[in-house]
């Protein structure tokens, strides 16, 4: 019999406040078995294995960084809308390593479809439209950006901007710039 108040939403939620503790990398169905007093096996009747555990953290911290990003840009365009997405994605990683880790994740393409993942890329299409971006161009941009915060982010939790005397906000405000510059004068093909 299961235990009881175990769930596979509970267990999600426990693994996410894990990842941030300990890592995504370090989330396993021993690790979150410990958590809750159990044998490994008690969880098994919630989910399937340590990858099932891992979607189901992927999924949950890609819906949160959603809300995060979509109340960010409530009313907002160009480049505003632009900053306020940038900040939101930014303050997440910080603020949850872990789960930020975990949207990451390479997701098959049907949790794909049906997971907050497809609202991050609308997000930044409805802003990449402010700068009158469409497709193909539209793609191209969305990737770039997303490399752009991505690659910002993951260099300065690992610490590499520290050795050098620009601080890192000067550095992240003006890459913000310079990618709003960038859109408005996208290259035609």
């Amino acid at each position: 019999m299961a235990r009881a108040g175990l769930t596979a939403d509970r267990l999600t939620q426990a693994a996410a406040e894990l990842a941030d503790e300990v890592g995504f990398e370090n989330v396993t169905v021993s690790a979150l078995a410990r958590h809750f007093g159990v044998k490994d096996a008690s969880l098994y009747s919630h989910i399937r294995n340590a990858h099932d555990l891992r979607v189901r953290l992927a999924v949950r911290s890609l819906a949160e960084l959603a809300d995060r990003v979509a109340e960010a840009l409530a009313g907002r365009s160009g480049k505003d809308a632009l900053v306020a997405f940038a900040h939101a994605y930014r303050r997440y990683a910080h603020e949850h390593p872990g789960r930020y880790a975990a949207t990451q994740m390479a997701l098959d393409p049907d949790t794909a479809a049906t997971s907050a993942a497809g609202r991050h890329a609308e997000m930044t299409r409805a802003i990449l439209r402010g700068y009158d971006l469409w497709e193909p161009d539209q793609t191209d941009a969305v990737r770039l950006l997303h490399s752009t915060f991505h690659g910002y982010v993951s260099l300065e939790r690992a610490g590499a901007f520290h050795s050098h005397p620009r601080g890192v906000e000067a550095s992240w405000t003006r890459a913000l710039d310079a990618l709003d510059s960038l859109l408005r004068a996208w290259p035609t093909a």
